[in-house]
């Protein structure tokens, strides 16, 4: 049988999940696939691009479909080209590019375009939309020459905008119209604690502000509102709503309202044509939000194959979860009071938690989730099914329906509840896919059943249902966990195969080992920079262009482009010379802000790259490492000499650490501390390595962390001299050093690994502690001070002062 040629107007989400339902139903067997984009790259997840620019992920990661499954599905794809004209009576279609095909069915998923607000000044330059990849890069590329952005509009997308622009080192002014945030899914509470938090990490808002116009000669300049007050922009996002694309639609005599007007089946008003995603309206309503368009790609996939689709599309009840980092907000449903529904609300304004569930005639129909948003899933099933809840006590509807304290949410959900919102897929289907094909992974499960596919939200569940799935096989295989995507390989792989086959350089790692992406990436290439000098500490040479940005000019870089430097102070303490020289150069250097650090140093903010290695040298201190993959400070207290309860000499053993240890190069930062009595005032007990005098001793505390998931440290032995100190921490730090993954601080090694493993190698064993230290010594001896080898080096200051062409790994 001759197949029907099929063509995918639109090379998005909503249009490309679509051929993939029809893929799955045995379309290929029927259709000749042909697909065009306006855009010049393959299907990606549009949804992640506020990850792209948070630096959280790459575009190459966020791409959904790669060239090779077009192919492999016989899939021609036209890129570059749009498709501006129907002849639905011929079935032609016409491109931009000239092009002529025909067809037998047409599905239009044309999307949606970013409203401009119609003001003056909205075409200068720096005046961009944050609606594809083109906007993401020239959002990149901005933040490297210009300093102040402004963010029109407090809904979902500006503030995801917002704060991946905070990210890139940009001050930011967020713009809103109404007077709390995201109104379209938050009530004022909500809202509220949003803006508390959002403003913790660095956002200004301005609301409520009407914009009045956009003011520049050749670029944007500032904004001035309507009240006559203004702020100073060097780049402008409006992020103030979409609009269906309906201009092929339009010129190809189909009917239009808001949207392409769809029926149940999604088919538009001529024959053979359908509509999916953004551009089509169902009912009246244009979806936005990726659940909805999923549901109707399934929809018209049975359709237009020929199996039953029952009743069809019936609509969607609209779920939304905010993608930034540190936030966590979930609405879906309902959220306003109307008169005709009740409320369960918790608001904990300490904890910066608000749980709201609407209740109309004995069933959920809204919920809004701020601070902890645990529940939304099964809110989310409740709210779907239209569940009963008259017989339960109203608080009990945000928690699990077992009841039962020590388990999880995700085991509380029954077969049919979604786990992935964004596609549909629900703990059943997630747990026949684990089961059936064997799957170990939360790529394997995405990759299988779709779930985790889009937002990514939603796999920490699937996660946990793979634990509940499969006991220990799933920590046998999460221990196997790959790199990153360019290869298959586990950390621990990788550094056997570098051992086995005595490999030296990162190019070489990556050819030998068959990496799949040629060059590697940002979590791939640092990681294998590390490996290498901890396999072959003498000989290596490190590779600074697979630095991250700090690392490599040996200072942070702060969101105005200067950056910040801090002179290491061994045990925290200083003299007058030193102080002396400190403050002629930040007189010097117009340093704008001088602090002391948690870890009792002075931190210099605000130098300018250019003025780094002088800084540098005239301060004449040794750098701090407080910006690297290394040992940061040793923080101490007063100790015997001065405080009347210290037992031992904090402040010396603290030194004699700090200078063994300076430069270290480690898998993640390590902060260490001495305390001279079990009062702790230098806060050991928290610490990567805390150590604590006690009568005639000292106690070492392995694998505390005081960040954003505080763990106290583990006792790990308690001995008797200051030698002993010296020498089983440098057994641990080589120990970590050489088992850790990359970027896995200590607290998370140590819960990996456990206690009586480090027990064992350390404390157990005597020869291999000592080869551990001796190991240590081979490293330690090959440590540099970077910046006396910078300003020592006119190469060198050529290299990170003067050569733009380097990548740099942010």
């Amino acid at each position: 049988m001759e197949k029907k040629k099929l063509v995918l107007i639109g090379n998005g989400m909503a249009g490309v999940r679509s051929i993939e339902e029809i893929l799955k139903l045995n379309g290929q067997e029927a259709f000749d696939i042909k697909i065009f984009g306006s855009e010049p790259h393959v299907n990606y997840n549009r949804i992640m691009l506020s990850a792209v620019l948070a630096g959280d992920t790459t575009i190459k990661d966020i791409e959904i479909n790669s060239l090779e499954w077009y192919e492999e599905n016989n899939i021609e794809l036209f890129t570059n080209e749009t498709v501006t004209k129907l002849d639905t009576e011929r079935k032609i279609l016409y491109t931009d590019n000239g092009r002529e095909m025909s067809y037998d069915h047409v599905i239009m998923a044309t999307g949606s375009n970013p409203f401009i607000l119609p003001i003056p000044g909205a075409e200068l330059e720096g005046v961009i939309a944050f609606r594809d990849i083109k906007d993401c890069e020239t959002m990149i590329d901005a933040s490297k020459n210009y300093k102040k952005a402004v963010v029109i509009g407090g809904g979902l997308l500006g503030l995801e905008a917002a704060r991946g622009l905070l990210n890139l080192g940009m001050e930011v002014d967020v713009v809103h119209l109404q007077d709390y945030l995201m109104e379209r899914q938050l009530d004022q509470d909500a809202a509220k604690l949003l803006r508390i938090e959002l403003e913790k990490q660095g956002m200004n808002f301005l609301m409520p502000q009407l914009t009045d116009k956009i003011v520049g000669t050749d670029r944007v300049e500032k904004v001035v509102f309507k009240d006559g007050s203004e702020t100073k922009a060097d780049l402008v996002v409006m992020a103030v709503g979409i609009r269906p694309n309906t201009t092929l639609a339009n010129e190809s005599g189909i009917e239009v309202n808001r949207g392409v007007v769809v029926n149940n089946y999604m088919q538009t008003n001529v024959s053979n044509v359908y509509a999916v995603g953004e551009c089509a309206e169902h009912r009246e309503v244009v979806y936005g939000l990726v659940a909805p368009l999923y549901e109707q790609g399934k929809v018209l996939a049975k359709h237009i194959v020929g199996q039953d689709a029952g009743e069809g599309y019936q609509g969607s009840v609209l779920s939304t979860k905010l993608k930034v980092s540190g936030v966590n907000v979930f609405s879906a449903g309902e959220f306003m009071d109307d008169g005709s529904t009740r409320s369960v609300r918790v608001y904990d304004e300490f904890e910066g938690i608000y749980k709201k569930v609407m209740i109309r005639n004995e069933k959920v129909v809204g919920a809004v989730l701020f601070g902890d948003t645990k529940e939304g899933t099964k809110l989310l099933s409740m709210i779907n099914e239209g569940a009963d809840v008259s017989g339960m006590a109203p608080i009990n509807i945000l928690q699990s329906s077992s009841g039962g304290e020590s388990e999880s949410l995700t085991a509380a959900l029954a077969d049919g509840d979604h786990v992935c919102g964004c596609n549909g897929v629900s703990k059943g289907a997630i747990v026949s896919a684990i089961r059936e094909q064997s799957l170990c992974s939360v790529e394997e499960v995405s990759g299988c059943t779709s779930a985790g596919r889009s937002c990514g939200t939603c796999k920490p569940m699937i996660s946990e249902l793979l634990a509940d799935t499969l006991g220990d096989e799933f920590d046998a295989a999460a221990k196997s966990e790959a790199v990153c995507g360019c290869t298959d390989l586990s950390h621990e792989q990788v550094v056997a195969e570098i051992r086995e086959k005595g490999l030296t350089h990162t190019k070489e790692v990556m050819n030998v080992l068959g990496w799949k992406n040629e060059g590697g990436c940002s979590k791939c290439r640092p990681a294998i920079n590390y490996y290498l000098g901890m396999v072959h500490p003498k000989n290596y040479e490190d590779e600074k262009e697979s630095r991250f940005v700090n690392e490599r000019m040996h200072a942070n870089i702060q969101k105005d482009g200067t950056y910040s430097v801090v002179p290491r102070m061994y045990g925290g303490v200083t003299n007058p010379k030193e102080l002396k020289r400190i403050a002629e150069v930040a007189e010097k250097y117009n340093v704008p802000l001088v602090k002391l650090t948690g870890g009792q140093r002075i931190d210099l903010l605000g130098i300018k790259k250019e003025d780094l290695p002088n800084v540098w040298k005239e301060i004449g201190m040794p750098s701090g490492h407080a910006y690297g993959k290394t040992l940061r400070t040793v923080k101490t207290c007063v100790g015997e000499s001065f405080c009347r309860f210290g037992t031992q000499d904090s402040i010396g053993m603290g030194i004699a650490l700090e200078k063994k240890f300076e430069g270290l190069n480690t898998p993640h930062k390590v902060k260490m501390a001495v305390s001279a009595c079990p009062r702790n005032c230098a806060e050991s007990g928290i610490k990567d390595v805390g150590i604590v005098g006690v009568e005639g001793a000292w106690e070492i505390y392995v694998g505390g962390n005081g960040g954003t998931e505080l763990r106290k440290g583990d006792l790990l032995c308690k001995v008797k001299t200051s030698e002993e100190v010296l020498v089983i921490t440098a057994a641990y730090l080589q120990l970590y050093r050489e088992t850790a993954r990359y970027l896995e601080r200590t607290s998370h090694w140590i819960e990996r690994v456990g206690l009586d493993y480090v027990i064992d190698h350390i404390i157990s064993n005597e020869q291999n502690r000592k080869e551990l230290s001796a190991r240590m010594d081979v490293v330690l001896s090959t440590v540099k001070d970077p910046w006396s080898e910078i300003y020592e080096s006119d190469e060198l200051q050529n290299e990170l002062f003067k050569n733009k062409h380097v990548e740099i790994i942010q």
